[in-house]
């Protein structure tokens, strides 16, 4: 931190200088000076040298002070204030009683301020709820609806429920997600850069269907997207919409509500049972000996065994399983003996 580094140089000059002054009571005029010299640069370089031993001391205490201070309400500052306050004028009153006392002095006097201050303004902050209409409340930030994230923008599918009516209440887009979605736009990467545009446009057609809020809020202070995804859901109390499974696994430790479209289209996807019959087309072999993989419509991938010599044809075949995996559903079967002519 260079705050820090020039702080200790800073002290390290000074301790150069008074250190001079000490050794030029005993040494000639010239000769102190250029001794001075030396001891200030000496001394502004052991700072420079103490600097990181310094920050690494210092910087957890900092970032503990920072989270206190972002926790501090307006009422819990108003509560502590009026403490103070309180505490003060007994003091001053406590201080004219006594004075007259042979043993009073300003040592007591100041005792007695930091006790009282520290009672009252203990017993206000734990009373705080009572300071509410005293307190300077900051603008109160528009609550509900629901939180988009780059990854369900980018994916698109978020048109066609907008355009279905299934989406209801406010679309709320970050500030912070524009501008990540701008940056990948502006990469170098063509991927990356043929995203962010894909994301950008969503937008600009999902404005058309619905009315959009753009939320200028951010937090430097923490270090991914997905910390300030949540962080923002829970003090707007809104829903986060994405199809990012890791994130919708930690928002929901969060106890933040959170609507997955992904998990919504595993959950509309037509079930089949055992038994059922189904015709598909086998595009491919399996990973066993004769056994045959096609696909329907949706992209569910059916295992066929012996289905090899249906390979190219429209095959009936009966369902036996129907598995849920990480990466969708599959459905095994096996050849209908009674299959189609060709």
């Amino acid at each position: 931190m260079l705050p820090v580094r020039l702080l200790m140089m800073f002290l390290g000059l000074l301790a150069g200088y008074g250190a001079g002054g000490v050794l030029a009571a005993s040494t000639p005029p010239d000769t102190a000076t250029v001794n001075t010299v030396s001891l200030m640069l000496a001394g502004m370089l052991s700072g420079l040298l103490l600097a990181p031993r310094v920050e690494k001391f210092i910087a957890p205490r900092l970032s503990a002070l920072q989270g206190w201070y972002g926790r501090l309400t307006p009422t819990t500052v108003t509560a502590a204030t009026f403490g103070l306050i309180v505490a003060l004028l007994v003091s001053v009153l406590l201080a004219n009683l006594l004075r007259g006392l042979p043993f009073y002095s300003s040592a007591i006097s100041i005792a007695f301020t930091v006790i009282l201050a520290a009672f009252f303004i203990t017993f206000a902050v734990r009373n705080e709820d009572q300071f509410g209409a005293l307190a300077f409340q900051q603008p109160k930030r528009k609550t509900g609806g629901k939180i988009l994230d780059s990854n369900v923008i980018i994916d698109g599918r978020l048109l066609e429920l907008a355009r279905s009516g299934f989406l209801e209440g406010d679309l709320i887009v970050p500030a912070f997600i524009l501008r990540e979605l701008q940056t990948l736009s502006d990469s170098a990467d063509p991927q990356k850069r043929t995203r962010g545009k894909r994301g950008l446009n969503v937008l600009e057609e999902l404005r058309g269907l619905r009315p959009l809020r753009i939320e200028d809020w951010d937090d430097p202070n923490l270090p991914t997207t997905d910390d300030k995804l949540i962080r923002l859901a829970r003090e707007t109390h809104a829903k986060l919409l994405t199809n990012d499974g890791n994130l919708t696994k930690i928002a929901k430790l969060h106890d933040v509500q959170v609507l997955s479209i992904h998990e919504a289209a595993v959950a509309l996807k037509p079930q089949v049972q055992a038994g059922d019959n189904l015709t598909i087309t086998i595009t491919k072999g399996g990973q066993q000996k004769d056994q045959g993989v096609g696909y329907l419509e949706d992209g569910t991938m059916v295992v066929v065994e012996d289905g090899m010599k249906m390979r190219g044809k429209p095959a009936r075949v009966t369902v036996v399983n129907n598995v849920q995996t990480n990466v969708g559903r599959m459905i095994f079967a096996k050849l209908d003996k009674e299959q189609p002519a060709a």
